[in-house]
């Protein structure tokens, strides 16, 4: 399913995405979009650019990045751009290959007998409790659930929700923002009264056609080794694909990456996101 016109788009989509929250500066060879420190954007070469990135383009990307108080941050697809790697390493940037996957033939997966899904409104009383639920799943990778106590034994603490304190709410503004202007689409998986699995997809109108990427697809700890992350992806992409006529997502690695590939999804190219 790969080819240069779809990933064409996908790159169109990129340089899109970030026009209502940032301004884009132009610096040799890349965009760099100045935005929100809350919602911040990675640097990305600008699409059909001649010539190359740069050194002192990344590290002038990476200057203007963190003078705005953003963190350092390029990305690229690595079938177009397959020197910037080394480019990014010697900017002093550490680099990871993610696997581009699209949906192609996307299976519709069920979740757990007991687990309901919501969409998430602007005005839900508890979107900065979802935004801490996606922190903390992020800040706890792992691929296998984690039993309550087993912190000892796994290195991985049991992390409970529980509802933040006035100090541990993070900024919310930008987010209900685009929640109510549905350029991003949130939804929740909730067991037993408590949010346990979130996910968004973010449509953007590329030249006419919608596509939408799927982000942030994170489960708490020990709810994890369940399929709540196959389901809410599967009715993400269902949602998205009502208008959108094409869906894609970067996966955490490879084994990741197998799982969408079982549920219909295709490997069309390699995304690539340097960082400090």
């Amino acid at each position: 399913m790969s080819s240069p016109r779809l990933l064409d788009r996908i790159e169109r989509y990129f340089a899109l995405a970030p026009l209502p929250e940032a301004q884009v500066h132009r610096v040799g060879a890349l965009e760099v979009p100045i935005g929100p420190p809350e919602w911040p954007f990675p640097a990305r070469p600008v699409p059909g650019a001649e010539g190359e990135v740069t050194l002192a383009d990344v590290r002038a990307a990476v200057e203007l990045q963190e003078r705005a108080g953003l963190p350092a941050s390029l990305e690229w697809l690595g079938d177009r751009c397959r020197g910037l790697a080394g480019v990014a390493r010697s900017a002093g940037l550490a680099v990871d290959e993610l696997p581009l996957l699209v949906a192609d033939d996307p299976l519709s997966v069920l979740l757990p007998t007991g687990v309901r899904l919501y969409l998430v409104g602007a005005d839900d009383p508890k979107l900065a409790l979802y935004q801490r639920l996606a922190a903390l799943a992020f800040a706890h990778p792992g691929p296998v659930a984690v039993p309550v106590g087993a912190e000892r034994r796994t290195g991985v603490p049991d992390v409970a929700l529980g509802d933040p304190g006035p100090e541990e709410v993070p900024p919310t503004e930008v987010l209900r923002e685009r929640v109510a202007s549905g350029r991003t689409v949130m939804m929740v998986a909730v067991e037993d009264g408590q949010p346990v699995a979130i996910g968004s997809h973010q449509p953007v109108d590329v030249d006419g056609t919608e596509i939408s990427e799927v982000v942030g697809v994170a489960t708490l700890p020990r709810f994890r080794g369940r399929g709540l992350g196959a389901g809410l992806t599967s009715a993400l992409v269902e949602h998205a694909r009502q208008t959108a006529d094409l869906v894609f997502l970067s996966a955490g690695d490879d084994d990741v990456a197998r799982v969408y590939e079982r549920a219909g999804f295709a490997r069309v190219a390699t995304s690539c996101l340097a960082e400090r």
